[in-house]
């Protein structure tokens, strides 16, 4: 992100009047390579086809936010990896990692992974210092440490049925593994601020707290997200769940969040009255059914539809609700951002 945008993001997340249209799209290897046109495990390999891929996203549509921006990522493989998942790859799909055990008890003793050597890990830091000066050059910034959240990374390692189910059936040891993992994860945001003093935002992602009831989510998501949050003072604390969001919305300010992307299945005014007025609201036009599969009078609808169904327009930066899918156009991102800058002129 440029300067102006970060200074942008603050004052919306201040609830202040934006100096621009508020836009902004979570973008990563489900999109940019297909959109750039290479395949992704060339995305994945190349540190000099993922600069030009992510340069050419920020330059094509410089009205748009993208977050976190220049993300050094490798789906939904980097901090399992560092727990010993084998990663399976392929040419055009994301990579998977596979799970370590499907025992609660064999899992929650995994030992505690090296932030500076295990797994992916190293990758992601050292693609990012070697690309940091031309991503400066540009007049962009890494802005945000980045991790899986500590339930995602868990039902990487061990399936997601399986500790779902050892939430309900052994919660003791559910819980000695939440514990790991955060304790790993929060070392793992502290590393990425210590090799990168220009971050000053968190973001983590866990659709799997969008799978637990209402008590579950009080005990076994709340205080350690909140960990996470408070791994350093961050001006931005990002939450991504674009699964069910409805459970965790009303406990994002015990998380100390303030900036939430959650499901288009949920409006707009639904999110604002769980969440109160101190949050900002990322979306939330659907992502693969209008953005990606739709047309360009599809897009600009589901906008207005949106834009019409709430009054107050403080602190939403409009998006869609969950990141970028793929095949999503060029023409339908313009389409977009012309709407909500039509909107603000």
């Amino acid at each position: 992100m440029t300067d102006n945008q970060w200074i942008q993001l603050l004052q919306i997340l201040e609830g202040k009047e934006p100096e621009s249209p508020p836009i902004g799209f979570i973008i990563d290897s489900l999109w940019l390579p297909g959109w750039y046109g290479i395949s992704t495990l060339d995305y994945y390999t190349s540190d000099n086809l993922w600069f030009k891929a992510n340069l050419k996203a920020v330059q094509t549509f410089p009205d748009v936010m993208f977050l976190p921006g220049f993300w050094s990522e490798y789906g939904m493989c980097t901090e399992p990896s560092a727990f010993g998942s084998r990663l399976v790859w392929a040419k055009q799909n994301l990579p998977h990692a596979e799970k370590v055990s499907s025992s609660i008890y064999d899992i929650s003793k995994l030992a505690r992974p090296n932030v500076q050597s295990d797994g992916l890990l190293p990758f992601v830091i050292n693609r990012l210092k070697l690309m940091e000066s031309k991503i400066n050059d540009f007049n962009h910034q890494i802005r945000f440490a980045v991790a899986r959240g500590p339930l995602n990374i868990a039902s990487f390692l061990m399936g997601s049925s399986e500790f779902l189910t050892a939430l309900m059936l052994n919660p003791d040891a559910a819980h000695e593994l939440i514990s790991r993992i955060t304790d790993f994860t929060r070392e793992w945001l502290l590393y990425q601020k210590s090799c990168f003093p220009s971050i000053d935002g968190i973001l983590l992602l866990d659709d799997i707290v969008g799978f637990v009831g209402d008590n579950e989510c009080r005990e076994f998501v709340v205080p350690y997200v909140k960990k996470l949050f408070s791994a350093f003072d961050a001006s931005v604390r990002f939450f991504h769940n674009d699964a069910h969001g409805l459970v965790c919305a009303p406990y994002l300010h015990k998380m100390d969040v303030n900036l939430f992307n959650f499901s288009y299945k949920h409006t707009l005014p639904e999110m604002r009255k769980l969440t109160g007025d101190s949050i900002t609201l990322l979306g939330n036009i659907p992502p693969r059914d209008v953005l990606a599969n739709g047309s360009v009078k599809d897009v600009v609808q589901a906008f207005e539809n949106d834009w019409n169904s709430i009054k107050d327009k403080k602190r939403i930066i409009w998006s869609c609700g969950g990141g970028m899918p793929r095949n999503v156009s060029t023409q339908n991102i313009i389409a977009f951002v012309t709407a909500v800058k039509q909107k603000y002129e």
